[in-house]
């Protein structure tokens, strides 16, 4: 997967990436649980099977929880046996930021919401084709909208 050059402003698929300011992520992380301040912020981990999405069939868009950013379409989820939401393409690669992650004694590659740098999961390479990528996600860093309904965008200002 390509990395967005920092100079980008929008997407290729028109939405803006500009990173929110401190100010503006603690006043959207506000209405946030715990649980969901714990994983989305201090890239914590919901316990397997137990996430609220983990079972969703509807057709629709799973965006970032904190600022509603698109990250993936409900047509590209399937079923890992993880125990944790999988997909296999974002909506827009640009969406999503990849960073090593060296916890917990392995090396992985943590997600994280390009927008607001909210903790979304991680990806492996071992998913189905055509692109062999499971993006494994909490259920706490998304919000599921139906088809035709489109997410709240909070942007920079």
């Amino acid at each position: 997967m390509q990395k967005p050059t920092e100079s980008a402003v929008s997407s290729a698929s028109g939405y803006d990436l500009r990173p929110l300011s401190k100010a503006e992520r603690e006043r959207l992380a506000v209405s946030l649980t715990p649980e969901e301040r714990h994983i989305i912020l201090d890239h914590g981990t919901e316990r397997p099977f137990c996430g609220t999405l983990l079972n969703n069939k509807q057709s629709g868009l799973y965006a970032c929880r904190l600022c509603g950013l698109p990250l993936f379409q409900a047509n590209a989820k399937f079923e890992s046996g993880t125990g944790w939401p999988s997909f296999y393409q974002p909506f827009d690669p640009e969406h999503i930021t990849e960073l090593r992650d060296v916890s917990h004694g392995m090396i992985r590659t943590e997600i994280r919401c390009r927008r607001c740098d909210g903790h979304l999961g991680h990806v492996f390479p071992d998913g189905p084709p055509p692109t062999h990528q499971r993006y494994c996600l909490n259920s706490a860093s998304m919000q599921f909208y139906p088809e035709g309904q489109p997410p709240e965008q909070h942007t920079a200002a």
